[in-house]
């Protein structure tokens, strides 16, 4: 019998897996606009940004393998932004439609709240990629406009679409001090 997928924070050992599922997406997907897969190397030093500024990473696994991965990183680097986080989320191509994704993010969305942080902004690309937004839209992102052919990847322009979900308090209220540690950005 399969176990249920669980969710834990990721760990430097987990960058194989994460450079074996992010390939996939680059070559065969919308969802990134990278167009050649980042080495070992340069996802470990993504990683170590990231997780070193204390943002965080999570991984979905069942049985001790990695499945899908999800992150928050800096939607801009300018000091009134440090209140939104941006996400990102990948699913291996054999996981897919298996409720991962939901898992991920709703952790993801959970953990950003508890850092403090107000607006989670989602950068989707390609207007037709239903599976992520659908992902979103379950999970009360709304769409706050679409960018129009701002990428070219296997020969066609791609559009992004842009959605925002309130986080906590959202834009209730003006939130007291500092605010979360400043974000990195993360190509």
């Amino acid at each position: 019998m399969t176990s249920a997928p669980t969710v834990r924070d990721a760990r430097i050992d987990d960058v194989p897996a994460f450079r074996r599922i992010y390939e996939h997406h680059v070559l065969h997907g919308v969802g990134t606009f990278e167009e050649e897969p980042p080495d070992a190397a340069e996802l470990e030093t993504r990683f170590r940004a990231i997780t070193g500024a204390g943002l965080p990473w999570l991984v979905a696994e069942r049985d001790g393998e990695i499945l899908g991965y999800a992150y928050g990183s800096a939607y801009h680097v300018r000091s009134a932004y440090r209140f939104t986080i941006q996400d990102s989320v990948y699913i291996a191509e054999e996981a897919r439609g298996q409720g991962l994704g939901r898992l991920l993010l709703q952790a993801l969305i959970d953990r950003c709240v508890e850092q403090g942080y107000r607006q989670m902004v989602a950068l989707v690309g390609g207007s037709e990629n239903a599976g992520s937004i659908g992902l979103h839209t379950a999970l009360g992102f709304r769409t706050c406009g679409v960018v129009e052919a701002v990428g070219l990847k296997f020969g066609r322009w791609l559009d992004v679409v842009m959605m925002q979900k309130d986080l906590g308090a959202g834009r209730s209220d003006i939130p007291e001090g500092k605010g979360p540690s400043q974000p990195v950005a993360v190509r």
